[in-house]
């Protein structure tokens, strides 16, 4: 038996952007370990082939459409969780959305769309669930940054913008909670080999390409699978880490950031416009 499956064996997780990804990977290794889980995302028919891969006997499985952009409906499933559990021993903060324009290209309606997802979709979820979490006798809120928190991007401002909203509300927390019972993990992922490039929406020259175009070229720089993302995010809860990088593109990427703190742009312009 693995360190993860000893230490989240009859536990309690909700997980948000479980239909795909590494919100489903999460899913499968948590249900193999004997963890209850209580799932969401926004499209339905994703979050039901995710189901169906988890095994009835691993532990007891709730699904649930939510839009993680929509606050209400957010406190519903934490109220639905909370009518059927006394405490939850893992928030995975997970679902998010790609969207890619020069700034002076991008819409007002699709960058609030993004936001609204990827940052306040994570601080909606933790106020929600921050009761359920805080009785646990060892609460994990696991926010999903990105690599993308570390440094800026040309035609991501709007995913910057997000990802760096949600380290520093990550880390806010975690001094916040330093002495608690609650260990809070904020995780920065590099390129994972998820469908986040075919679904993202874009605007500027980028409309010209087609999803599976993107997708492709998506895939050329991500080197990490979902699943071994999970791995990593899920032994990082089990011993507590407050940071965690996943892949060895994140790690370089943060490592450069270190050498060239105001001048790697001149490094990651070059290497997004070839």
């Amino acid at each position: 038996m693995s360190r993860i499956d000893r230490y989240f064996a009859g536990k309690k997780a909700a997980i948000s952007g479980a239909g795909d990804g590494i919100g489903r990977a999460l899913a499968i290794q948590l249900n193999a370990a004997g963890c209850d889980l209580w799932l969401c995302d926004i499209n339905e028919t994703k979050l039901l082939q995710t189901c169906e891969l988890l095994d009835g006997a691993g532990g007891r499985v709730a699904s649930r459409k939510v839009d993680c952009g929509s606050r209400d409906q957010i406190f519903q499933w934490a109220e639905a969780v909370a009518a059927e559990a006394d405490c939850l021993d893992a928030l995975f903060n997970n679902a998010g959305v790609g969207y890619g324009a020069r700034f002076e290209d991008s819409t007002e309606a699709n960058f609030q769309w993004l936001i609204d997802i990827n940052f306040w979709g994570v601080v909606h979820a933790t106020r929600a669930f921050l009761p359920l979490l805080t009785q646990s006798e060892r609460g994990h809120l696991v926010n999903l940054s990105s690599i993308f928190g570390m440094v800026g991007i040309p035609t991501q401002s709007a995913y910057n913008a997000a990802k760096f909203a949600v380290r520093g509300f990550s880390e806010a927390l975690q001094a916040e909670y330093l002495d608690s019972r609650l260990v809070v993990t904020c995780v920065h992922p590099g390129g994972i080999q998820t469908n986040i490039a075919r679904s993202a929406r874009i605007d500027g020259d980028g409309q010209a390409s087609s999803e599976d175009e993107r997708d492709a070229q998506f895939r050329k720089l991500a080197h990490t699978t979902p699943e071994r993302a999970a791995d990593i995010i899920l032994h990082a809860t089990v011993r507590g880490k407050r940071r965690v990088m996943v892949g060895w593109d994140a790690w370089l990427l943060l490592q450069i950031t270190k050498i060239l703190p105001t001048h790697y742009h001149w490094i990651t312009a070059r290497v997004t416009n070839d």
